[in-house]
C-alpha cells in the first residue's frame, strides 16, 4: 500500500499518482490540523491516518479528505469525520473554520 505522509509540498501529478493505486482519479487523504501535515494513500481514510499516528500525530487533530488531482478539488467527506464528542456529527466537516484549515493545509501541501 502507497501511502505518503507529506510534510513538504508536492505536485499534484504526485498526488494522482498515489491515487493510481486504488482510485484513480481521487486520493483518499487525512489532515493533521495541529502539525499540518498530511497523508495520502489508502484503500480506506484510516490507512492514511494511521500512518500520520505512527508518524507522531494525535487522532483528535486528524481530519479526512478526498482530494482530485485532475479537478485540483477537495471534498470534506470521510468516515472518521463522525466526532460527537467534537461536534461534527456527520461524515463531511460541517465547521466552516475547520474546513478552512484544512483547505489551507492541503493546498500549501498539494500544488
Amino acid at each position: 500500500m502507497n501511502i505518503k505522509v507529506i510534510t513538504k509540498p508536492i505536485t499534484s501529478a504526485e498526488a494522482k499518482e498515489i491515487a493510481k493505486e486504488f482510485y484513480v482519479d481521487m486520493v483518499k487523504g487525512v489532515v493533521d490540523i495541529e502539525r499540518g501535515a498530511i497523508a495520502l494513500g489508502g484503500q480506506y481514510h484510516m490507512d492514511a491516518n494511521m500512518a500520520l499516528i505512527g508518524n507522531g500525530s494525535e487522532q483528535r487533530n486528524i481530519w479526512g479528505f478526498n482530494f482530485y488531482p485532475d479537478e485540483n478539488r477537495i471534498q470534506f467527506n470521510s468516515l472518521i469525520n463522525i466526532r460527537p464528542l467534537q461536534n461534527n456529527r456527520a461524515i463531511e466537516i460541517q465547521d466552516e473554520n475547520l474546513r478552512a484549515k484544512m483547505e489551507e493545509i492541503i493546498r500549501k501541501l498539494i500544488i
